[in-house]
């Protein structure tokens, strides 16, 4: 049944916060066996509620809904994306499926005293899903001791975790550099102030700051990821303005703080080089996921239980990518583990056209968060 839902989720995938049917799902599901909802939290997010015994401690499970604006190019899939230009291609079909699962199943067996918290987050994948669903009141309609995330992982075999303290995924941020010459004729460029060459010397020296400025034992990413200024159809034009984005990427404040500086002390200095201005922003998204230790020890404790523990890794190293999961573990405790996908098929790996959640991954997340429940809410 729930291999079945998640390929009916997978071939009609939805953007963030426009999550509409897959919502519907959701609320029906957990309505039907007898979990209270609260849907509209973040427009399109469903929080669901069991409550049992008179044990006191509060925890939030969260599975992200939402898919990304792609294509799905595997042609051998009956249940391939039904929407041009949207797929599942993360494996939220999974996530969303597996915490289903765990709170059918959580319902049914009535066997923990305290309160779990379903979090059913729209827009994951860079549209603020968790921070909607925060400003709309979520710790105060639904306060908690510690919150968990799963995510699947390909090339970690099914049937297998990784559960480790620490940074697991790291800071998602935005910048732009907008450099304002004086345009002039591409022939005569003593007559102008060049923002393109300002904006080439900006280029080769942006790469200066995780070589030379950041400690090297403190892993860190700045890429410039787009460029805009002048036009091919007026190649004899030096533009007025050239502007340059990208991201940035940290696993902690201090160095996260450090590039935000970086870049725009390396902005200035370019634009003054060349006699320009230079309009600098710098767009904080989210920070980064950092595993707390208690938290962390309880996850262990039930992956463990769950898998084995030769099943369960303990060192695995931490992922350049961001998830705004760090924006409820940056208020409470949180652990976030990594669930095995199986092998990498074809190389597609999460945010591949041919990426693909492995349903075979789906009873081992089932009874990850069972056992966690379980054991967190164990009334002693």
């Amino acid at each position: 049944m729930l291999a079945a839902l998640r390929r009916d989720i997978h071939a009609h995938p939805e953007l963030g916060f426009e999550e509409i049917r897959t919502s519907g799902i959701v609320r029906k599901m957990l309505g039907e066996a007898g979990i209270a909802v609260h849907a509209g939290l973040g427009k399109t997010g469903v929080v669901g509620t069991l409550k049992l015994g008179d044990g006191s401690r509060r925890i939030a499970l969260r599975a992200d809904m939402d898919a990304l604006a792609m294509p799905e190019t595997a042609e051998d899939r009956d249940y391939k994306s039904t929407t041009p230009g949207k797929m599942h291609a993360c494996g939220h079909d999974g996530h969303t499926v597996m915490l289903l699962g765990a709170a059918r199943e959580l319902a049914r067996r009535k066997s923990f005293s305290g309160t779990v918290h379903f979090i059913f987050q729209p827009a994951e994948e860079g549209r603020g899903g968790a921070k909607a669903m925060i400003e709309d009141g979520f710790f105060k309609k639904f306060p908690v001791d510690a919150v968990y995330g799963l995510h699947n992982m390909p090339g970690i075999a099914t049937g297998s975790m990784a559960v480790v303290a620490g940074p697991q995924l790291a800071s998602s941020d935005r910048w732009m550099v907008t450099f304002r010459g004086i345009g002039t004729h591409g022939a005569k460029p003593h007559l102008g102030r060049d923002a393109m060459t300002a904006a080439g010397q900006f280029l080769t020296a942006l790469h200066t700051i995780v070589a030379r400025r950041v400690d090297p034992l403190q892993p860190a990413v700045v890429s410039a990821c787009a460029i805009e200024g002048g036009s091919f159809e007026a190649l004899n034009v030096i533009p007025d303005t050239v502007k340059i984005g990208g991201t940035s990427r940290a696993y902690s404040a201090a160095v996260r703080d450090q590039i935000e500086e970086e870049i725009g002390a390396l902005a200035q200095g370019s634009a003054q080089l060349f006699g320009i201005k230079a309009d600098y922003r710098y767009i904080r998204q989210m920070p980064p996921v950092v595993n707390d230790r208690d938290a962390t020890r309880r996850a262990l404790a039930a992956a463990q239980s769950t898998l084995g523990a030769e099943k369960v890794m303990t060192e695995f190293p931490p992922s350049t990518a961001g998830d705004d999961f760090a924006m409820f573990s940056q208020e409470v405790p949180g652990a976030y583990v990594w669930l095995g996908n199986g092998p990498a098929e074809d190389g597609a790996l999460h945010h591949n056209s041919r990426y693909d959640f492995n349903d075979a991954a789906i009873p081992a997340g089932v009874r990850f968060w069972t056992t966690l429940v379980e054991q967190e809410l164990a009334g002693v």
